[in-house]
């Protein structure tokens, strides 16, 4: 058995799923952390880890999981894909020596590497694509009712803040009829959730002559079932040269009405010295235009507190952006330097001390949780479908999604995958509570 474990983004765990389906050509996959006998017998001992990190916000996660990987079964090869930038590779080998580094690309085109009984062995006998996987039924994936789709790899931009565009590099858009091969495949294998994803979703297309919105269109036409798409995160200066015909998109009732734009900051200087190349009123106008066009429509956006240089007056801004656009959802993250990057060279010079990015961040937190709570409050005393996706954090509940990708929280225990008909009684910041 070869166990594949992912952190971090949609895209990243759609990487790994690719990943584990390339492997399971070979061998037994599995997506659970094996836990070592008590007995200390390795009889269940796994025949290699490959670890799909994210080190977007920091080494530290990453770093966690590789030596809970190497701690427990110290002899097993363990290999890392994901965004595994030079400075992580360098702490993960002084950490683990025997670590090694894979791309999703290298096993692509690469013979499979499987082990036996520590030793490598090359299989030169099964080499097939994604797509020709895509195909077939039994998609192997780590939930049975959600598809993950990675549409694109790669992005058209450079944030100074950004480590995985060194990893990524730059745009490499899908085929879309590859991808409405995959889309089908997966709901004809039960997925009642198709998630579009990749780093920037928003400028699928811009290298292949089409679009996100062209690309959500043909799903839509040629895609036969039940399902239901939630698009990816998208930068607003892309989504904007289209928007008229993505907004035409969630007309249909198969298209979650959940959009994702992050904006990073509400200070046009700040956002300057970030080299986000949109502009405050980019995301002001997108803002407005989906969520006047739908009632109750979930926009949900990112914001970076304490970038290098960040005044009072630039937090203030930023603040004053989430009070006019009203996000019902909102990550919030103080900056941290990602060696490499242009804004680890301005940390050197210009750092916001982390007492004042705290408090910063506290004061926006404060905030959203209002306007979250006063937007789900609005769902209260309607009637809508959703659909289980998980056990809740509370003991005794289930998550379910609604029309707007809001999560519903059930008193009762419900399989995944199940259609219930609810009635929202009460609201949280985080989720809309039902019956």
């Amino acid at each position: 058995m070869i166990v594949v474990l992912s952190q971090g983004c949609a895209a990243n765990f759609g990487d790994g799923e690719k990943i584990a389906r390339i492997l399971s050509q070979k061998s037994e996959v599995s997506f659970t952390f094996p836990e070592p006998a008590a007995n200390g017998n390795a009889a269940n001992a796994p025949e290699a880890f490959y670890l799909n990190v994210c080190t977007v916000k920091g080494n530290s996660g990453a770093m966690k999981l590789l030596r809970k990987a190497a701690s427990a079964y110290p002899n097993v090869p363990i290999f890392i894909t994901g965004c595994a930038p030079k400075d992580f590779r360098e702490e993960a080998v002084r950490a683990v020596p025997h670590v090694q580094f894979k791309t999703l690309a290298d096993l692509e085109k690469d013979p499979l590497i499987i082990f036996d009984s520590g030793n490598a062995i090359q299989d030169r006998t099964r080499n097939k694509s994604d797509e020709t996987l895509a195909r077939h039924k039994n998609v192997l994936r780590e939930s049975p009712f959600v598809g993950i789709v990675n549409i694109e790899e790669g992005c058209l931009d450079a944030c100074a803040f950004c480590s995985t565009h060194l990893v990524k590099g730059r745009l490499h858009s899908f085929n879309a009829n590859t991808i409405v091969d995959q889309v089908q495949a997966l709901v004809d294998d039960g997925c009642l959730e198709i998630q579009l994803t990749g780093q920037d979703c928003a400028c699928y297309g811009f290298d292949i002559g089409t679009n996100l919105a062209r690309l959500t269109q043909k799903i839509l036409t040629h895609v036969n079932g039940r399902y239901r798409i939630r698009l990816g995160m998208g930068n607003p200066r892309h989504v904007i040269s289209y928007k008229e015909a993505l907004l035409d998109c969630f007309t249909d009732e198969r298209v979650y009405k959940f959009i994702h734009i992050p904006v990073q900051s509400g200070s046009e200087r700040t956002l300057k010295a970030m080299n986000r190349r949109h502009s405050v009123e980019d995301y002001i106008t997108l803002a407005r235009d989906f969520t006047e066009r739908f009632s109750r429509f979930t926009l949900s956006t990112d914001l970076i507190v304490g970038f290098p240089g960040e005044t009072a007056e630039d937090f203030n801004d930023t603040l004053e952006l989430l009070k006019a656009t009203r996000p019902t959802v909102c990550n919030i993250t103080r900056f941290v330097a990602r060696p490499g990057t242009v804004a680890a060279r301005l940390e050197s010079t210009a750092a916001v001390p982390d007492p004042v990015k705290h408090e910063r961040s506290a004061i926006l937190a404060e905030a959203f949780q209002k306007i979250a709570l006063e937007n789900n409050r609005e769902w209260v005393g309607d009637q809508c479908t959703v659909v289980t996706e998980k056990q809740g954090y509370r003991a005794g509940t289930t998550i379910a999604r609604n029309e707007a990708y809001r999560p519903v929280a059930l008193q009762g225990s419900f399989p995944a995958g199940t259609t219930l008909r609810v009635r929202i009684k009460d609201a949280e910041p985080f989720a809309l509570l039902a019956e």
